[in-house]
């Protein structure tokens, strides 16, 4: 929205006037004090009493003085409007800088950055702060785009596939297994039903949505969320346990959200005979508590593991059913939006010989 504002003076012009202003108010001071001075001459006739030279009085001094005070003034008024013109311009050039990349990130060009040069001072740090802004600004449309497509890319797979079920048993209508098709059917229904729920969860909380707080015990969270997992998900998998207290102060939906993502994505992509999910919760040094799940699986690369937390990201390994369908790509997303609005540390790590380690470290309580 544009503003409708008075005209008035630009900076530049304004710290002219300042400079100029400045400079003559010192060579007024300097004039006051050469009166000053003056007045404690006498106005009589003086005669050098070793020559006998008449000596200037006060009345000469003050009128030799009159014509180079106010030729002084007219120099250093002009001095001063050129050289604050100047000096103004030079300190100002920065905030050029800084406007033009303004205009630039207003016009939808993100890419553009000042990197101003000079020694580190007020203009410099607000160069580089605005510098980081767009850094942040373009990484944070980057992954919107992303999103987007890959919101738009989730969704649409289903579709296509039950439009695809559809014409093949309309253009075969003696060959159609009814009872497949609505099988078939139902469960892109239940995909396509479990993404956008999901997608609402993740809007949700990335708007820091949460409920009232509470004193709860990761320790006692992660039970309960070992009692909901599905039995035949975890069929198979070995869980080791090691739930000392952890006391925080959150939202338990969220927290019990959280565990399950990742309690779910842990069981999900155990793809060896002899998998295992190792849970741990406990309080570090610092009284902060910690909340450790770690699962076998297939070799991850660090560099994807660092993206797994963008929405729609998957690793490259397979479900436990064998298939390439790894979940919807948005728990992890979801794990560390939760992380994020209480504050806490989220970190991933590769686990050597196969699988990940997440580690989340909430603040200590009171």
């Amino acid at each position: 929205m544009t503003r409708t504002r008075r005209p008035g003076l630009s900076i530049r012009l304004k710290l002219t006037l300042s400079y100029a202003g400045f400079l003559m108010v010192a060579w007024a001071g300097f004039v006051l004090v050469l009166a000053f001075v003056l007045r404690y001459l006498p106005d009589a006739n003086l005669v050098d009493a070793r020559g006998g030279i008449p000596a200037p009085n006060r009345s000469d001094l003050a009128e030799a003085a009159v014509r180079p005070v106010v030729a002084g003034t007219l120099v250093l008024a002009a001095v001063g409007l050129l050289g604050g013109w100047l000096l103004a311009g030079r300190v100002l050039r920065p905030l050029q800088a800084i406007s033009q990349a303004a205009t630039t990130a207003a016009g939808g060009s993100l890419t553009h950055r000042i990197d101003l040069p000079g020694p580190e001072d007020e203009l410099r740090q607000l160069a580089d702060g605005f510098d980081t802004m767009l850094d942040r600004l373009e990484a944070a449309f980057e992954e919107q785009r992303r999103f987007t497509a890959n919101a738009s890319h989730e969704l649409r797979t289903p579709n296509a596939v039950v439009k695809a079920m559809l014409d093949v048993a309309k253009a075969d209508p003696e060959g159609r297994d009814v009872d497949r098709l609505i099988d078939r059917t139902l469960e892109m229904n239940a995909r396509s039903t479990a993404i956008v729920d999901a997608l609402l969860r993740l809007a949700q909380t990335e708007q820091g949505h949460t409920g009232p707080t509470e004193v709860l015990d990761l320790a006692d969270v992660v039970r309960s969320g070992v009692d909901d997992l599905d039995p035949a998900a975890r069929d198979g998998v070995r869980l080791d346990l090691d739930l000392a207290p952890a006391p925080v102060v959150a939202d338990r939906e969220l927290v019990e959200r959280l565990v399950a993502n990742l309690l779910a994505n842990a069981v999900r992509h155990n793809t060896a005979s002899d998998g295992f999910v190792a849970v741990t919760t406990d309080r570090d040094a610092g009284g902060d508590a910690r909340l450790t799940v770690e699962n076998s699986g297939d070799e991850l690369d660090p560099a994807v593991v660092a993206t797994l937390v963008e929405p729609f990201v998957r690793g490259r390994g397979r479900s436990r059913s064998g298939s390439a369908d790894t979940g919807s790509g948005l728990g992890l997303a979801i794990v560390a939006s939760v992380a994020r609005v209480h504050r806490a540390d989220l970190a991933l790590r590769a686990r050597p010989g196969g699988g990940l380690v997440v580690t989340v470290t909430f603040p200590a309580t009171s």
